[in-house]
């Protein structure tokens, strides 16, 4: 593993970088307040924007280590923060990272999170040397499993009862794409 942090990253339509402290208020309106957004999420809808700033506070606080994996998904076009896409785990032993996102309402079904996801694989992949990089979504949320589909990843499963999310206990779908699998 080459961990090098969380580096910016640019695709035809957004750049992923870094948030900083000044996002929160668009972190704020664009997603996290949203009950829609977050239903399937493990972490609450936030009830203010102060609950925000914190978030954000504790994310540009993690960039300090090269193996934090956090960015904003900017779209171009607008110039703010319309999602997030992190590593939210890993294990160095078999060189795995689990890739969670979410987006804004408005962005959905427009491919910004496969376009997204598909430059953090690539990244992970190329430059970090993850071999496996992994997903998961509650079932009904299949639109998340989707957007791993399009990114190549395969799925390996339903684990019943195996989470859990706001919605409550949960099952959850189980993705993957190798770095073999080219």
């Amino acid at each position: 593993m080459k961990h090098s942090g969380t580096q910016r990253l640019e695709t035809e339509r957004l750049v992923l970088r870094r948030f900083t402290q000044q996002d929160a208020a668009a972190m704020y309106k664009n997603w996290a307040a949203d009950g829609e957004v977050t239903k399937y999420l493990t972490w609450p809808t936030h009830p203010n924007q102060e609950v925000t700033e914190q978030v954000v506070a504790d994310w540009v606080r993690g960039y300090d280590s090269q193996s934090c994996y956090q960015w904003a998904i900017v779209l171009k076009e607008l110039g703010e923060p319309i999602g997030s896409i992190t590593v939210v785990s890993m294990d160095e032993g078999v060189a795995m990272a689990e890739v969670g996102y979410c987006i804004g309402r408005p962005w959905w079904n427009k491919g910004i999170t496969s376009e997204a996801l598909k430059a953090v694989m690539e990244f992970l992949f190329a430059v970090v040397g993850f071999h496996r990089i992994q997903g998961r979504h509650d079932p009904r949320n299949p639109y998340s499993g989707h957007v791993m589909q399009k990114c190549g990843m395969e799925y390996e499963g339903t684990l019943r009862s195996a989470d859990r999310n706001n919605q409550g206990i949960c099952d959850i779908c189980c993705y993957a794409r190798l770095n073999s699998d080219g």
